[in-house]
């Protein structure tokens, strides 16, 4: 860069080119006026001849010059711009393009700005790899972000892998380089080459490619989509309704190890498609939650290190396949689809995003900021306006060009304190001296605020585990501004619970009971998530005590008490099977476990809850107020019994009663909110889901005793371990 500061002419130039160290080959590269008229020059090493072929059929010979694989020629013509093609002859033959250095920067003048200031909410549009046509040429623009590179070109199938033959061009001071390629075409694999600021060459993905290839190799790929869309009925909807308008239950699926092939190999999105879809509406559920489906070459992470942000995991397919399993889901089945995001750290891997440009420029510098101790990755530096728009433009990319109704952002605690799983001495304090991450917060505002206003309806879960207030506030209250969050404390206390052996149960009720001292803090989901089954944690099912009969029990009864309690439902996928083994990501389901009759009651049961919680308001219509749920029995711990009240906005009401005991409560009194028959919406110890049979015959009838500070109240039969749901009849 020295010698173009200099002006030290030509031979700079070419000496330059041939290092792979030229930032503005434009400037020498190309038609350019000289002495009176046009002088071109193409370089293409290995080449022993170049014409320039005019568009009316003149051919102009050009010169060797300078280093091997230049050429340079006069063409007859005076003025700028002239329209030719290269031809070059090789010892193998002819090979005739369109000069790239021909034409001007598919980046505008705003994009550039934008881009500068980081806050291009199109940037994955920009950016990346792109099949255009300029000037009448269809070819593929490419363009990237690497402000500490010295040189960058782009290498990939059409040009031999060498990075000689393509030299991008540095725009502007903001660290963009493009080329309009019109070698390269829809589905030719490629990467960056880029020097760094010592001299090395570094060989890396498109950080804002679109696609990528299947593991083990690590290329982008060119793509465009030709999927046409069906599912505008359900976007309409979705944007009419808001995203909290409504039931939610949400079936959380790892798609390769869901079910798999006879062949024991994954399938893929198109395969999956209809089968997914058709089980989980079956089972009752609104919406599916897949794990990371962003491309990760390390199958083992699940997709929790992601190293391609806009591209989907192409061991399942191109990103027109992900297309078609999102669209068959809306379209056909009637279901929402939520993609979990990692924006919180990224993979070391040396050909993705660490030290892109031989610089920190993802991560940050100090590995007490940049490095995360719990998972051997980076941590994004959200001080950076370009790393915030990156992850921003992600984010939108994902719902807009893939029609997804929401994203769980992963990992949000570990973003908002510097001191997240790190001891004293291995975090650095904000500005003020604290613990908080204030760069994270902003960007998780602006996160949600330009989701928000960008795409009508979409959802954005926080997956956050400590109490940080104001998860789901707006920003202008102060808050993050998320839809929902993930009540972790909720699940930690109940799993807790039922661990135990019901005759201890009786000295830790608080677990069950603390959840609503707090349970209207955040607008919250209940999950029942795939970390709980990992990792030696054992099945949902491993975690009761007792005999088989009695642990199928305990998990339809906390089915039961879950579905009723105020918050929104997720069951990661096998949950609704019994599953007894530890969840892998390397084998299905245990699919098998259908043919014992009180695995498959299990499975009715949640498709049942399913149903009764959707067309029953009280269980969900007041979520998130205070005047959505009353106790009846909270204080019955040495009978492990509580007891519930839902009403809906209308008044409607539903009361839950759950028995975490294997013995029968007979003729239990319980206070009811009305008068008259009460008929039993769910007996999970119903026969038909593997019960007892034990019960109330359908129906009880509350009568005028006083009990629990209501006028009515019933004597109930409450079976063992088992959950009842009681409407008015």
């Amino acid at each position: 860069m020295t010698a173009l500061r200099e002006g030290a002419g030509p031979r700079a130039d070419a000496a330059l080119l041939a290092r792979r160290d030229h930032p503005e080959p434009h400037r020498f590269l190309g038609a350019h006026l000289q002495g009176g008229g046009v002088v071109v020059r193409a370089y293409r090493p290995g080449a022993v001849g170049v014409e320039a072929l005019l568009d009316d059929g003149r051919r102009a010979p050009l010169a060797p010059a300078h280093v091997d694989g230049l050429f340079e020629g006069p063409l007859d013509a005076v003025s700028l711009p002239v329209s030719y093609r290269l031809a070059f002859r090789f010892p193998a033959g002819e090979h005739v393009v369109r000069d790239p250095y021909a034409f001007l920067p598919t980046l505008g003048e705003l994009d550039l700005h934008l881009l500068a200031e980081g806050r291009h909410e199109e940037l994955g549009r920009v950016l990346g790899a792109h099949v255009r046509e300029v000037d009448g040429v269809e070819g593929v623009a490419f363009a990237v972000w690497a402000p500490e590179a010295r040189s960058v070109s782009v290498v990939g199938d059409w040009n031999g892998w060498d990075g000689r033959v393509h030299p991008l061009r540095t725009l502007g001071g903001a660290g963009l380089w493009e080329l309009f390629v019109p070698e390269a075409a829809e589905g030719a694999r490629y990467k960056l080459e880029l020097r760094a600021r010592d001299g090395a060459l570094l060989l890396k993905a498109d950080p804002v490619a679109w696609e990528a290839e299947p593991s083990p190799g690590t290329a982008s790929v060119v793509t465009r989509s030709r999927h046409a869309w069906r599912d505008e009925a359900w976007l309409a909807g979705r944007a009419a309704d808001g995203p909290r308008a409504a039931p939610l239950a949400i079936y959380e699926a790892h798609l390769p190890s869901w079910r798999r092939g006879p062949d024991g190999r994954p399938r893929g999105y198109r395969e999956l498609a209809d089968e997914l879809g058709a089980y989980v509406r079956e089972l009752g559920f609104t919406h599916v939650e897949l794990l990371p489906v962003q491309h990760h070459p390390y199958s083992g992470s699940w997709g929790y290190q992601v190293t391609g942000y806009f591209a989907p995991y192409a061991d399942l397919g191109s990103p027109d396949d992900l297309r078609w399993l999102v669209d068959r889901l809306h379209a056909e089945h009637g279901l929402g689809v939520i993609l979990d995001w990692v924006p919180a750290h990224f993979p070391r891997d040396a050909w993705a995003l660490a030290r892109f440009d031989g610089s920190a420029l993802y991560e940050h510098v100090d590995p007490r900021e940049g490095e995360h101790p719990d998972w051997g990755t980076l941590v994004f530096n959200f001080g950076r306006n370009e790393v915030r728009n990156f992850l921003v433009a992600s984010a939108l990319h994902w719902l807009e060009e893939y029609h997804a109704d929401g994203l769980r952002v992963d990992a949000v605690a570990s973003m908002l304190y510097r001191d997240y799983s790190r001891g004293e001495g291995q975090w650095l304090p904000n500005v003020h001296g604290g613990r908080e991450n204030l760069e994270a917060i902003s960007f998780l505002r602006e996160l949600t605020e330009t989701v928000h206003a960008r795409v009508p309806g979409a959802l954005l879960v926080a997956e956050e585990s400590t109490a940080w207030p104001g998860v789901t506030r707006p920003p202008a209250e102060g808050g993050l501004g998320f839809d929902l969050k993930w009540n972790m404390g909720w699940m930690h206390d109940t799993l807790d619970y039922l661990g135990r052996d019901p005759v201890h149960r009786r000295w830790h009720h608080d677990r069950l009971t603390f959840g609503l001292v707090y349970a209207w803090s955040e607008r919250f989901v209940l999950p029942l998530s795939h970390d709980e089954v990992v990792h030696g944690k054992g099945s949902l099912l491993g975690k009761a005590p007792g005999d088989a009969w009695q642990r199928l029990a305990t998990l339809r009864a906390l089915y039961a008490h879950m579905w009723a309690h105020p918050g929104r439902k997720l069951l990661f996928m096998g949950g609704e099977l019994g599953q007894e083994r530890e969840w892998s990501a390397d084998r299905e389901l245990d699919w098998g476990l259908l043919a014992d009759p009180a695995h498959a009651g299990l499975q009715r049961l949640v498709g049942d809850l399913n149903r009764r919680y959707r067309e029953e308001p009280a269980l969900w219509e007041l979520d998130d107020e205070p005047a959505g749920f009353a106790w009846l029995v909270a204080d019955d711990a040495p009978q492990n019994v509580l007891a519930y009240v839902r009403r809906s906005r209308d008044g409607r009401v539903a009361c839950c009663l759950v028995n975490l005991s294997p013995v029968p409560r007979i003729g239990y009194r319980v206070g009811l909110p009305a008068p008259g028959a009460w008929r039993e919406l769910v007996n999970t110890d119903a026969v038909e889901y593997g019960g007892s049979g034990l019960g109330n015959l359908g129906r009880v009838e509350a009568e005028p005793v006083p009990w629990d500070g209501l006028s009515w109240s019933a004597a109930v039969l409450l079976p063992p371990l088992a959950g009842l749901w009681l409407v008015p009849c």
